[in-house]
């Protein structure tokens, strides 16, 4: 029986070495991997490095996303609004609509957890090596209208083209002129032609998008390139931040009450 041939064992771990150290940019080590093979350190080394490396690089996406606060996915009361498709929110989370470049819009009113959401989704894509960034809707549009030459708007365009996931929370809540719809159809544009999507929180259903952005010839473009490969997911109910202050209010009242009784 012919014995198959086979690599040794060896020359693979050493290619493997290599690659690695290379990747990490341990140059000088990838150079002397032959050498270097036999000594006991050298996987200690290459772990120690990778894992300091993959420390620092998802800490500089998490200062680069700009998430600020926010209470984490298992907090959120998925009994509270009166509609909600929480298959179809928990199916986002294993983030295969960044693989498939397909938007995601929550429309819905305020204080059902919308910004919540989409906070969450950008953290676990984070988590899973991928950039990404957080924005309010007024804040990316006052930021990219305040540039003040055809340059300048070019470079803070990467801001928000750049990162593999964008979310951009509360679109609706102002109205804009023409000019920042210009703006924004240029950043939603380039994201759905490099194939890079977007999470968008709205009160607003697209009907009643030309109240937000009036006399902008772009609107039903700027719509259409957003809704193209999109999941559409609505929130209704009342407002679970109201709930939350009631019971906040009830809770002092109560001891408030307790207190005035001992003092009688």
């Amino acid at each position: 029986m012919t014995t198959p041939t086979t690599t040794p064992p060896t020359a693979v771990s050493l290619e493997a070495a290599r690659a690695e150290l290379r990747r990490l940019g341990c140059y000088g080590l990838a150079a002397h991997a032959e050498t270097l093979l036999s000594e006991p350190w050298l996987a200690r080394v290459i772990e120690i490095e990778a894992t300091e490396r993959a420390r620092r690089s998802l800490k500089r996406r998490l200062d680069n996303a700009r998430l600020g606060a926010f209470k984490p996915i298992a907090d959120f009361d998925w009994d509270w609004p009166e509609k909600c498709d929480r298959a179809a929110i928990e199916e986002l989370f294993s983030l295969a609509f960044i693989e498939e470049a397909a938007n995601v819009v929550f429309v819905g009113n305020k204080g059902l957890g919308k910004t919540m959401l989409i906070k969450n989704l950008a953290h676990h894509a984070l988590l899973n090596g991928l950039s990404a960034r957080f924005t309010l809707a007024s804040d990316m549009l006052h930021d990219l209208a305040a540039q003040d030459s055809t340059l300048a708007l070019g470079r803070r365009l990467r801001r928000y083209t750049g990162p593999r996931l964008l979310a951009i929370d509360e679109v609706g809540y102002l109205s804009y002129d023409t000019r920042y719809a210009d703006l924004l159809f240029e950043v939603i544009t380039r994201r759905y032609e490099s194939r890079r999507p977007v999470l968008v929180t709205t009160n607003k259903v697209f009907s009643e998008w030309n109240h937000v952005f009036p006399n902008a010839s772009c609107v039903g473009t700027l719509i259409d390139r957003l809704v193209h490969r999109a999941e559409i997911l609505t929130l209704e109910g009342e407002s679970y931040r109201l709930k939350e202050a009631e019971e906040r209010a009830a809770q002092k009242a109560k001891a408030r009450g307790a207190i005035a009784r001992k003092k009688r």
